[in-house]
């Protein structure tokens, strides 16, 4: 039996472990540009198989979030060359995922204090965060506005330029962010898309748009540095879909042929309950979906994993690799603490969201 301390492929990824990082947005990119604050945290958890880093914003219409990072200027592409450097140096491999938030965003937030774009014309019942006088704050999402049929085209050639300038940072790959009710997404699921065009009504067209931007980063930078993350059933920015069982089928029989690195999926609510009874979704029969449609790939899951659960996962063949996202927040040495079985730090939620050192390269580690 596999176990989750030993090495594993994902596509042209030789990962040391089936430990992964998952994306942690942490609010520390003045003006979406990375720090050498950023390099420190992601080295001081460099022992992960795979380091997949916040959720990073394709383009200014993409950004949703205060101080997060970018990957379309200079500065930032020269802030995350510092970043996977200092990373390699400490023998870890590390991703960008790739961002777009649609509509959970605010007019602040968008180029000359637009309004948001979606698939629909729908405002996400939904926050995001703003930061004044150094102070995160929460605030309510802008109504969005829908995307016209001639702009989605440059919204694809804006993923692939951004997998292209991740290449160039000195990534090993990217994740494209096709979850949590961003803006792939939301053309996804019935609740944010009401589109009557190609790219609404039926499960083909609510997929097309997810299905152009894989294909695109696939043709830049190669299936074998390219995973996605998708979350079939969370609730969080206000997303649902009527039939995600039979939407998730489909997209994941037609991501099979493209040879991606790997698929890492979100079971239940994003950093919520991992069953939701209002909810229900079979992820097993979904791998073998994948998996008769010869994907090969590497099988990532994700939310609320211990050292038990993630154990019995990779053993039973249920995950070839196991995300932890908070446990990494308060333990940048969590590979060694899980294999050791060690005790673990508790983190300090006031200190998740913008802010300096405190609560972020500060937390112990092992003697």
């Amino acid at each position: 039996m596999p176990s989750l301390f030993e090495p594993v492929q994902a596509g042209d990824l030789h990962l040391a472990n089936r430990i992964a990082m998952a994306p942690l947005t942490r609010n520390r990119a003045p003006d979406g540009i990375p720090t050498l604050l950023m390099a420190t945290y992601y080295t001081q958890r460099a022992t992960a198989g795979l380091l997949i880093t916040e959720a990073t914003a394709i383009s200014p219409q993409g950004q949703g979030y205060a101080n997060v990072p970018g990957l379309y200027n200079t500065e930032q592409l020269d802030g995350w060359k510092r970043v996977t450097s200092a990373v390699h140096v400490a023998g870890g491999k590390i991703v960008v995922q790739l961002w777009h938030v649609g509509r959970v965003s605010h007019t602040e937030l968008q180029p000359g204090n637009a309004a948001p774009v979606a698939p629909s014309a729908i405002r996400a019942h939904a926050k995001t965060v703003l930061i004044k006088n150094g102070v995160p704050i929460f605030t309510e999402t802008s109504m969005p506005r829908a995307l016209d049929l001639d702009e989605l085209p440059g919204i694809v050639q804006d993923y692939r330029h951004a997998a292209r300038n991740a290449i160039a940072c000195g990534f090993d790959g990217v994740e494209i962010h096709a979850a949590n009710g961003y803006l792939l997404d939301q053309f996804l699921k019935t609740g944010a898309n009401q589109r009557t065009d190609d790219y609404g009504g039926s499960i083909k067209n609510r997929a097309r748009l997810t299905l152009e931007v894989v294909r695109a980063i696939v043709d830049e930078i190669g299936g074998g540095r390219t995973g996605i993350r998708l979350s079939p059933v969370t609730p969080a920015n206000d997303i649902v879909d009527d039939n995600p069982q039979q939407l998730f089928d489909y997209l994941l029989a037609q991501l099979a042929p493209l040879g991606l690195a790997y698929v890492h999926i979100i079971e239940g609510a994003t950093g919520g309950p991992r069953e939701l009874p209002d909810r229900p979704f079979d992820y097993a029969s979904l791998k073998a979906v994948y998996r008769k449609a010869d994907g090969k790939g590497a099988w990532m899951v994700n939310n609320g994993y211990d050292r038990a659960l993630a154990q019995a996962a990779v053993a039973t063949g249920a995950a070839d690799i196991v995300a932890f996202g908070r446990l990494f927040i308060a333990n940048p040495d969590l590979v060694a603490r899980l294999e050791k079985n060690a005790p673990l730090n508790e983190p300090d939620q006031t200190t998740f969201y913008g802010g300096g050192a405190a609560g972020y390269i500060d937390y112990p580690t092992l003697p």
